[in-house]
């Protein structure tokens, strides 16, 4: 059993994230199974998910736990996916997940902007995309449509070597 202890704070939301057990690239390919997990473990415990990125080895949240223990959430969350995800592949038992997982109390206003854009960049930045708006499984159409970002906000340009350096 662990001693870890997490800070809980009402009305506070939390930033998340969780990665799958060595890294194994599995959450894309088995979104569906995903968000089975989280729509299983909210019918189950209250909590909203306000932001999100789902990457091929982890996902981000910013979470409001409402009146509910995060770390039952979570939990949640990583059992319903591990059972679903072994029983899609007719296994009987098995690990998806690293143990524990990262969390940070949003503090402010800034913070939260902080978190929300780096959510929304992460598939920029592991390179699963030149735009944070083709990224298929992340929370930002939603941001854009609410006036949240602009249109090119985070697109990776394609550099131009055309002066012809380096070769």
């Amino acid at each position: 059993m662990s001693n870890l202890r997490r800070y809980n704070s009402n009305g506070k939301d939390f930033f998340i994230t969780c990665v799958t057990l060595n890294r194994i690239p599995i959450l894309v390919d088995n979104v569906y199974e995903f968000w089975k997990a989280v729509d299983y473990t909210k019918a189950k415990i209250q909590f909203e998910i306000n932001a999100w990125a789902i990457l091929p080895d982890h996902f981000h949240f910013i979470i409001d736990p409402m009146q509910s223990d995060i770390s039952r959430i979570i939990k949640g969350i990583k059992q319903k996916f591990c059972g679903l995800y072994c029983s899609k592949l007719g296994l009987t038992s098995g690990r998806v997940w690293q143990h524990r997982f990262w969390d940070h109390i949003i503090r402010n206003e800034d913070d939260l902007k902080k978190h929300l854009d780096y959510i929304h960049y992460n598939p920029v930045k592991h390179g699963l995309t030149r735009s944070p708006f083709e990224y298929e499984h992340s929370s930002i159409r939603n941001y854009l449509a609410e006036g949240y970002y602009q249109p090119d906000w985070g697109v990776m340009e394609i550099v131009s070597n055309k002066v012809g350096f380096g070769e």
